[in-house]
């Protein structure tokens, strides 16, 4: 029998909250505020499958191009393209590095 080739396949680790973390959300993380060029990180939330981003994207760092809808649009760099996907701010983190 052959593996499976889901959109999710292989995400096990990824969409799997600490015990203490399980459940929704907090409202501060849902009410987080992104202005456009600001960097964030792209974590996945499994409480909240609406615009849940492809797990290529976990963890990885891209700025915010603007706001559609309740998401957000962000440029994340992929090798030598620059890929643009709509997020929902449950699957972002501020990025506090340089």
């Amino acid at each position: 029998m052959r593996g499976s080739k889901g959109y999710y396949a292989g995400a096990r680790g990824l969409l799997t909250k600490p015990v203490r973390e399980k459940g929704k959300p907090k409202l501060s993380k849902l009410l987080n505020e992104y202005a456009p060029g600001s960097q964030v990180i792209i974590k996945m939330d499994a409480s909240v499958q609406k615009s849940l981003p492809h797990k290529r994207f976990h963890g990885k760092i891209g700025t915010v191009v603007s706001r559609r809808g309740r998401g957000y649009v962000v440029n994340v760099p992929q090798g030598n393209a620059v890929k643009q996907i709509i997020v929902r701010s449950e699957h972002l983190a501020p990025y506090k590095g340089s």
